[in-house]
């Protein structure tokens, strides 16, 4: 079994998979844990340690299947003992008369049931390291020339397989040497479907990846109001992919910023003892600064549709901010911050639209809802608020009570006004946006997802 383990490891390395010693011997420690005859526990193990990202786990997968499906010995060959050493003659014979050079050589390795020194040359092959290099027309007619050697080698290792079973016909029975040709055949087929499926897999996945943009750049341009219920499933997974990218770039920042910015002064004065050279190099160490954020959400009819989706990336990044407080709103407010907490994201959602008592079907009053937030949270507010508001602003020709709002950005750091509207339809009928548009820091269309993308991305980064 550890022989086994460590051919599966040689052939991952030379496949790219990263594969430390350390996570070896973890491997091999946590087979003896298992049942290594249930194949789904052993390949648990082995991706488990062996697989450390989703790409990796693709990639995983296929030399899993190759290492112990398609290059294990064909059952009838395996029961027979006399077929068992009849394949070892035959690959010897192969071996024999094998041409000179790597490719002939790393062919012969694949038959006799080590993938590595092939799935080393195709890997330097799609690298361009095989004679690939360079620019310009002409550039990959290295690689051509070399995956042609290989194919060559192919053909040449099936023609002798041919002829040595022909020249055994008084040895073995006929079922017999069709058993022994159709594994070696089975080998070669495998051999050639690697060295075909890798010319093409760089530019599949580039092309996958274009598509994936494509497809959720459309998306991100449907209207909130205007999603089905399939594309409200793929906005949510595209959230989720969203809200890692952006977690990972906030990641990589904090890391380069955590040992704050070069102390320009102590470092000059330090060099004095190195006759001038900075030897040694001091640095500001400054805490990174989180905002404080306070959302107001109108969850009347479409505007709730945008609401839901902002709650949702805001509840995702709470790492990014000190404190997330959320308010809804129709005609009154409530504040719904402890039901986020306690519950994943989605079931908070429909809570809310259950539960929290409030009217959905009353008549929007915005100045209702800030003469509320005024009496029982503004004290909430200070100069590190950031504080959002996702509405229409039609107030149903109601007191806007704008005055309010210019109380509510002069104790905050900012207020911004996130409009899922029409922008064409602002300042019309019943609209108050022109009244409050004076009293904010910024006001943004928030129709669709890029909108709010863009929004989110200049909030956190």
């Amino acid at each position: 079994m550890v022989n086994l383990v460590l051919k599966f490891v040689e052939a991952a390395r030379v496949s790219g998979l990263r594969v430390s010693s350390s996570e070896v011997l973890d491997c091999l420690q946590q087979l003896q844990l298992i049942d290594v005859l249930d194949e789904r526990q052993f390949a648990a193990v082995l991706r488990a340690n062996f697989a450390k990202s989703r790409r990796e786990q693709g990639q995983f997968e296929n030399l899993y299947q190759l290492f112990f499906h398609e290059l294990r010995q064909d059952e009838r060959v395996a029961r027979s003992e006399p077929l068992g050493d009849h394949l070892q003659a035959v690959i010897g014979s192969l071996i024999d008369q094998a041409a000179q050079g790597d490719a002939s050589q790393a062919v012969m390795d694949f038959l006799g049931g080590d993938p590595g020194p092939l799935l080393e040359q195709i890997q330097g092959l799609a690298s361009g390291t095989e004679g690939g290099g360079g620019s310009g027309m002409g550039a990959n007619l290295g690689a051509v020339t070399r995956r042609l050697e290989f194919m060559l080698a192919l053909n040449a290792a099936e023609a002798q397989v041919e002829i040595h079973l022909d020249g055994q016909r008084e040895t073995l029975t006929w079922d017999q040497r069709q058993d022994l040709l159709s594994h070696m055949k089975d080998r070669l087929n495998t051999a050639r479907r690697l060295l075909s499926q890798e010319r093409f897999e760089t530019r599949n996945r580039d092309v996958r990846k274009n598509a994936y943009r494509r497809r959720l750049n459309d998306l991100g341009e449907v209207h909130f109001a205007s999603l089905t219920r399939r594309e409200v499933e793929n906005m949510r997974e595209a959230i989720e992919q969203l809200v890692r990218k952006i977690n990972d770039t906030i990641s990589r920042r904090r890391a380069a910023k955590r040992r704050g910015t070069l102390d320009v002064k102590n470092t000059l004065r330090r060099a004095a003892a190195y006759n001038g050279i900075p030897m040694e190099l001091y640095f500001r160490h400054r805490p990174l600064r989180k905002a404080k954020i306070v959302a107001l959400c109108d969850v009347s009819g479409s505007v709730w549709s945008a609401a839901r989706f902002m709650l949702n990336m805001l509840y995702s990044l709470q790492d990014c901010f000190t404190q997330v407080r959320s308010f809804i709103f129709v005609a009154g407010i409530v504040e719904v911050t402890d039901v986020f907490e306690s519950h994943e994201i989605n079931q908070a959602i429909e809570k809310i639209l259950k539960d929290v008592d409030i009217d959905y079907n009353a008549a929007t009053d915005y100045g209702l809802t800030l003469r509320q937030f005024k009496a029982d949270y503004l004290d909430i507010l200070n100069q590190k608020t950031t504080v959002i508001i996702i509405g229409d602003a039609r107030s149903n020709y109601g007191n806007p009570e704008e005055g309010i709002l210019e109380e509510i950005r002069e104790r905050s750091r900012r207020v911004v006004w996130l409009n899922p509207e029409t922008q064409m339809f602002w300042n019309t009928g019943d609209s108050e946006m022109r009244a409050y548009e004076a009293h904010c820091d910024e006001v943004r269309p928030c129709q669709n997802l890029n909108q709010l993308m863009a929004f989110i991305s200049s909030l956190v980064l």
